[in-house]
């Protein structure tokens, strides 16, 4: 009776997404070369064609590929995990976690600039509420202290990943601040639909340690850097519609400027 043949296991390897990416060093640049690989992989990343899950291919196959010592493929790739741009999984691989957003400063919502950098934001309200203004919001806003305002909190995601905490006040009776059309789209949103033309901010940008509550709801550890931004917002006719209190994960989150000589 002959005996079964047996079948040949199935190739598990997963398609390596680096293959595509045309990667190569110059090594007459004064440039480390795991430097100029990891530069390489983290542009990848931001223009998209590396995707948040991706699962980048094996170490040694890679370096194979451009020449490279396997250390310094690690090297590289442990640059860009230190910078949150990857993570290693046990028994996953090294896999693609996210690009950090690069905000420009201008007056737009994040809703907004994680949509057109392709993040996919989500919205979990976790308070919307009438309070009494408090003399910091009163004065943002230019109502009595104690006068009652709308208060919305909100937690930002970008792919199911925590991103900011926002915290909102708005006169009351500007617009409807519905809890599901605030967790369907941004504020800004749901100001331009209600005809309100915004003009112009106040805006200023800072750092601090996260509290307790805050690292727990951005998945951070207590006392992590947090990038702020406190920005009261004005519509055409000069009058103060919004007055904003954000903090966002240093790690995800970066602000740009444009610097211009003075003439």
């Amino acid at each position: 009776m002959s005996k079964p043949v047996a079948k040949p296991a199935q190739d598990k390897r997963v398609d390596d997404p680096t293959l595509t990416l045309g990667l190569g060093v110059d090594r007459s640049s004064p440039v480390p070369l795991y430097f100029q690989l990891a530069q390489q992989l983290e542009a990848a990343i931001e223009r998209g064609a590396l995707t948040p899950g991706s699962l980048l291919g094996n170490e040694i196959e890679l370096a194979g590929r451009l020449g490279l010592s396997r250390p310094t493929v690690r090297q590289a790739i442990q640059s860009l995990v230190d910078k949150g741009l990857l993570v290693r999984r046990r028994g996953v691989g090294t896999q693609v976690v996210h690009s950090q957003v690069k905000r420009p400063l201008e007056l737009s919502s994040l809703y907004d600039d994680l949509e057109a950098a392709g993040q996919r934001p989500q919205t979990r309200v976790l308070r919307n509420a009438l309070e009494p203004a408090s003399a910091e919001v009163a004065a943002a806003l230019g109502v009595g202290e104690g006068d009652e305002v709308h208060r919305v909190e909100r937690l930002r995601l970008a792919h199911g990943e925590p991103m900011a905490y926002l915290t909102n006040h708005l006169p009351t009776g500007l617009l409807d601040l519905d809890t599901e059309r605030l967790e369907a789209t941004g504020l800004y949103r749901l100001m331009r639909a209600a005809s309100l033309t915004l003009h112009s901010a106040r805006q200023s940008v800072g750092a601090r340690a996260a509290t307790a509550e805050e690292a727990e709801r951005l998945a951070e550890p207590t006392g992590a850097p947090l990038l702020t931004m406190r920005r009261t917002t004005y519509d055409d006719t000069g009058r103060a519609v919004e007055f904003g209190a954000h903090v966002y994960r240093a790690s995800r989150y970066s602000f740009e400027f444009q610097l211009l000589v003075r003439p």
